[in-house]
């Protein structure tokens, strides 16, 4: 079950993103949906750390030590360079991305693993497949 805070947020809920944002409590409850009906739930997208603080503690909750976080801790020209890959790089651009940029936000709940510019795409998802698939 793939949640994915984009589509909740913009695509359903069609609100913003933003402390107490009025997504968070449908991201919870499909948390919760996702532990009891599915046997994978990831949980998508660019969180701030303290705005949703409330929805990890529920997942280390729901899923304990079944949770595998991780951050792509890049540099901003990093993460414009790759964003300039993506098929939706005409949505938004270098402006609203440094308006959203959060240096180093990590979550003091998840355990997150950082992804730094030295791996490539291909690494990355390797190593994403060999931790979960233990």
């Amino acid at each position: 079950m793939l949640l994915s805070q984009d589509a909740v947020r913009r695509e359903m809920l069609k609100v913003k993103d933003g402390e107490n944002t009025l997504a968070l409590p449908l991201m919870k409850e499909l948390l919760r949906y996702g532990s009891e009906h599915s046997d994978i739930v990831i949980l998508e997208g660019i969180m701030y750390s303290d705005w949703y603080k409330p929805l990890f503690e529920l997942a280390v909750q729901l899923y304990d030590t079944k949770i595998y976080a991780y951050y792509f801790d890049l540099p901003f020209e990093e993460t414009l360079k790759r964003h300039q890959t993506r098929a939706k790089c005409q949505e938004f651009g270098e402006e609203a991305m440094r308006r959203w940029w959060r240096e180093k936000d990590f979550s003091d709940v998840l355990k997150e693993v950082r992804i730094t510019s030295e791996k490539d795409m291909e690494s990355v998802v390797e190593d994403i497949y060999n931790a979960v698939s233990i």
